[in-house]
């Protein structure tokens, strides 16, 4: 039997998460093991200073106090350890997950864990606006994990799936777009003097052709394949000035 795990960083509760439960039941057995509380932008971390706690739901579902991360270790490692998922699955999330807020999301830290473990995974993420829906983005993941149970899949593969909020015109695999954030502190005082601080930022948007970002703009599914690879190959042959300055440490304590 095939099976598929499915987790979020909006909560086990999540709209999204149920839509895509809801869609996917179809074609395997699905499991859920999401955090019990939103855990937006907890990027790809793991809880490692205190025990985590799981809590069954329903009959396959299961609530987990930690991060997108530490619910698929569970999955993985103990809950499904004799019959593990062929898929992991990662949203509905509420918001897109473009360009470089990628490396804050939970939703897709989730399948960047599920790629380590040697599991192919699948993230996806609602744009939202005003009266928008998660229905097309449950359509468009049963669309999806239909063709990819049907496909030979490599163990490392990991798309990142954004659908736009407007009607969907097309469906484009894409590169990760630029989008940066003029960050900012905000400090404010509680009701005792004592100073507490809010991070904020306003995001800037570079909608390059080829890019998730500009493909979301207009109306595309965006479909980015993601690898773990943060190597700069460019600068495996630019350095070679440093490595040559940096000769003295040989033999150097």
């Amino acid at each position: 039997m095939t099976r598929i795990l499915i987790t979020n960083d909006d909560g086990v509760f999540s709209e999204g998460i149920k839509l895509l439960a809801e869609a996917l039941e179809p074609l395997a057995e699905v499991t859920v093991v999401a955090p019990d509380r939103e855990q937006s932008a907890s990027g790809h971390s793991l809880t490692l200073h205190r025990p985590l706690r799981m809590r069954q739901i329903e009959e396959r579902t299961f609530s987990v106090d930690g991060t997108p991360t530490d619910c698929v270790n569970l999955a993985v490692g103990w809950l499904m350890k004799d019959a593990p998922p062929d898929l992991v699955v990662s949203g509905i999330n509420f918001g897109s997950n473009l360009g470089e807020d990628v490396t804050y999301s939970g939703t897709v830290s989730a399948t960047f864990e599920a790629m380590l473990l040697g599991i192919p995974s699948l993230a996806l993420s609602q744009e939202v606006s005003e009266h928008f829906s998660f229905e097309p983005a449950a359509r468009a993941a049963r669309t999806i994990v239909e063709i990819l149970l049907g496909a030979d899949l490599a163990a490392d593969l990991l798309l990142n799936v954004n659908i736009p909020a407007a009607p969907i015109s097309g469906v484009r695999v894409t590169k990760l777009g630029r989008r940066t954030y003029s960050q900012s502190v905000v400090e404010k005082k509680d009701p005792h003097g004592r100073r507490y601080f809010w991070i904020a930022g306003t995001p800037e948007w570079d909608a390059e052709e080829g890019t998730d970002i500009y493909a979301v703009t207009q109306g595309q599914v965006s479909i980015t394949p993601l690898h773990l690879d943060l190597t700069d190959y460019r600068g495996l042959e630019s350095y070679d000035w440093l490595t040559a300055k940096l000769g003295g440490l040989a033999g150097g304590r």
